[in-house]
């Protein structure tokens, strides 16, 4: 821990392991807060939010009144953060994709034509409201359909642009999201059922107890031999994945860091299954997930400058309310109309709610309202986290790449 002075407050400066450990009692901090707001917990509020937050929100109190700032290392950031969506993309099976055929493949790619049309809105909402366009960019596929972890990638990468309060701006689009996508998902669902006269499983007898389906792979114990040898693939990836990148960058491709770590773990995770000579274990790599996504996004959180954002809170409320309007009438008209005019069908546009504007966490617990009173829908339990939590990461960060670099 270092002190200086800046400007006359005084600057208290936290090492990499200060920081990390202030980050997870910021965590638990929010788990324990988060236990006692209902409300958090029914619209998937995640703990680093909640926790991070309050921190900020501290934080920027004491700087601002001229009491003491804080400055925290980002050395680990960065690095659980290309963790984390390395462990995406080693989640994304060939194998698995399989499974949802055709179906799949049209629902991916509604939900890419969805990410380009966010970035369209928010850019549009943006210059109408006299913002930079890439805070429509942020308000758009960066943080809605990206969630919280792309928000926290791409946030800082347009600041190295010079678009002050980028993260910032982000974690509040990205958490509107999340709340609106589950207010929005269920009654969405039933307004569909109520005006087409949707056929429903409950209606024909089939109810969700006689056939509760959610998409998940074989659950075995995690074991720290388990633990280790998936935590080997993941590391591998990410020291492949940062040479990749670098290729990338060297071509003159600008990409967030945690692309080639992405593309790595995908082959790695499909030579595994293909060839069958070794296996991903699975509940490993989720709380290998777990863990970097948490620490990373608290880490992130803890060092908003959350007074960035005064002056962009109007026009963001404009551009998120936009695209609220948005994905009601894109999952309508087109996932809903498209992916068969049925009950699966329906669940597929309630599930799209939930990730296009927050997260697969959403989607799900958005779908579980509607499968309870309604029945189950085995093949959008399969195809949206799928979607959702695997394949439009990939996708969503080259049209966020492409369509900023005609902002820059």
């Amino acid at each position: 821990m270092e002190f200086k002075m800046l400007n006359g407050l005084m600057i208290v400066k936290l090492s990499m392991i200060q920081t990390v450990a202030l980050a997870i009692i910021v965590y638990y901090f929010g788990i324990a807060i988060r236990k006692r707001i209902p409300f958090l917990i029914k619209h998937s509020i995640p703990a680093p939010v909640v926790g991070g937050l309050l921190f900020a929100s501290l934080s920027t109190f004491l700087r601002t009144q001229g009491i003491v700032g804080f400055e925290l290392d980002s050395i680990m950031q960065n690095n659980l953060m290309i963790m984390f969506f390395t462990t995406i993309g080693m989640g994304a099976s060939v194998l698995l994709i399989k499974h949802g055929g055709l179906p799949l493949v049209i629902f991916f790619g509604l939900a890419c034509m969805l990410a380009v049309l966010q970035n369209a809105i928010g850019i549009l909402l943006a210059e109408a409201t006299g913002i930079h366009p890439l805070f429509g960019i942020i308000a758009g596929a960066v943080t809605l359909m990206g969630g919280l972890g792309t928000g926290g990638a791409f946030g800082p990468l347009f600041e190295s642009w010079g678009l002050s309060g980028a993260t910032t701006a982000a974690v509040a689009a990205a958490t509107f999201g999340m709340v609106a996508g589950s207010l929005m998902g269920g009654p969405f669902g039933e307004k569909l059922i109520k005006h087409y006269r949707i056929k429903t499983p409950a209606s024909q007898g089939v109810t969700y107890a006689m056939a509760d389906v959610t998409f998940q792979e074989e659950e075995t114990k995690v074991t720290g031999a388990s633990l280790m040898s998936t935590l080997a693939f993941v590391l591998t990836a990410m020291g492949l994945g940062a040479i990749v990148s670098y290729y990338f960058t060297q071509q003159g491709a600008t990409l967030p860091p945690y692309i080639g770590a992405m593309l790595v773990a995908a082959l790695i995770r499909n030579i595994g299954d293909l060839s069958k000579q070794f296996s991903i274990d699975t509940n490993a790599l989720e709380v290998i997930s777990d863990i970097s996504l948490g620490v990373y996004l608290t880490m992130a959180i803890n060092g908003l400058k959350l007074w960035e954002l005064l002056n962009l809170a109007g026009p963001l409320l404009v551009i998120l309310i936009g695209q609220c309007v948005l994905m009601i009438l894109f999952c309508w008209l087109c996932v809903y109309l498209i992916m068969g005019r049925d009950y699966e069908a329906m669940m597929l546009s309630v599930g799209m709610v939930g990730f296009g504007m927050g997260a697969t966490p959403n989607a799900l617990a958005n779908m579980q309202v509607i499968s309870r009173k309604y029945g189950p829908a085995p093949k959008a339990y399969l195809i949206v986290p799928l979607v959702g939590a695997f394949l439009v990461d990939f996708v969503n960060a080259l049209i966020i790449t492409g369509m900023s670099s005609l902002y820059r």
